[in-house]
């Protein structure tokens, strides 16, 4: 590994996206830095010219001793991808509190977490890039994952201010708005969900099965994605605004029409005009 390649420190990567981006840094000859919350997860990545840690987002410890890992064996990072997240799925008024807590805790309070530990070290140099994965989700909410959208309309928001915030200190704020994107996000929301069939919303039970796989329908291979941004990524003046993947540009289409329209259009697609 060339001591003096730019550094990249990555969160999620058991899967998806995270994975992807990790093995196509690496391939670039980047020193790849590819964390999950279990390091034995992506232990095969070591073979692929990339280093592994352990980091859990939700853990303050974890994120301080992952950080002065990477400053200790580089000395900088150069681009930190926030990419650490969750999918929950099912009615709002069925979720209870904790699993809330769990998917704000990860998608935002994480990301804002790792974001803090790493923003130092990049003000010193003052250069540095934070490119936060967020979701199209997050421009346009649907049934059933109204607590995943509402994260990643939060990381959309808390983007666009950091980004004013730490321009002055010449680092560049990236907001990532993916489309559908294979992955194994859907699979692990797919979980649990036999116990919405008891409630109010049980005779539509398969609707929030299907949103729960919907984003995996002819979704763009990881693998594509991951070259696409890190071309963009890569670039000495970097978008500070990207989407990519599957209905990546028509879902931010659909959210500019009138509500009640759209109101009708989710509704039906996900059969709450059946209850």
């Amino acid at each position: 590994m060339n001591a003096n390649a730019p550094v990249v420190l990555i969160s999620g990567c058991s899967t998806g996206i995270g994975r992807a981006l990790a093995m196509e840094f690496a391939a670039r000859n980047w020193r790849v830095f590819a964390t999950a919350r279990k390091s034995a997860a992506i232990k095969d990545l070591k073979g692929l010219n990339a280093e592994v840690a352990a980091l859990d987002v939700t853990d303050e410890k974890s994120i301080t001793s992952c950080v002065d890992f990477v400053i200790k064996k580089t000395g900088r990072i150069d681009i930190l991808v926030n990419n650490a997240g969750l999918l929950l799925v099912g009615p709002l008024i069925e979720l209870e509190t904790r699993e809330l807590r769990h998917q704000f805790e990860t998608n935002v309070i994480g990301l804002a977490a790792l974001t803090r530990a790493v923003a130092p070290h990049m003000i010193g140099r003052r250069s540095g890039k934070i490119v936060n994965i967020s979701s199209v989700s997050g421009v346009l909410s649907t049934p059933f994952a109204g607590a995943y959208c509402s994260t990643k309309a939060a990381v959309n928001a808390f983007s666009d201010s950091l980004r004013m915030e730490l321009a002055p200190f010449g680092i560049t704020v990236v907001t990532v708005q993916p489309g559908g994107i294979q992955s194994n996000l859907s699979g692990n929301a797919d979980k649990e969900l036999d116990r919405f069939q008891k409630s109010p919303y049980g005779p539509i039970h398969n609707f929030i099965v299907a949103r729960a796989n919907a984003s995996q329908e002819k979704a763009t291979p990881a693998e594509i994605f991951a070259k696409e941004l890190v071309d963009k990524l890569d670039r000495k003046k970097t978008p500070k605004f990207i989407r990519l993947g599957k209905d990546s540009i028509l879902l931010p289409i659909i959210a500019k029409f009138p509500r009640a329209f759209i109101d009708g259009l989710l509704s039906k697609k996900f059969g709450l005009d059946r209850l």
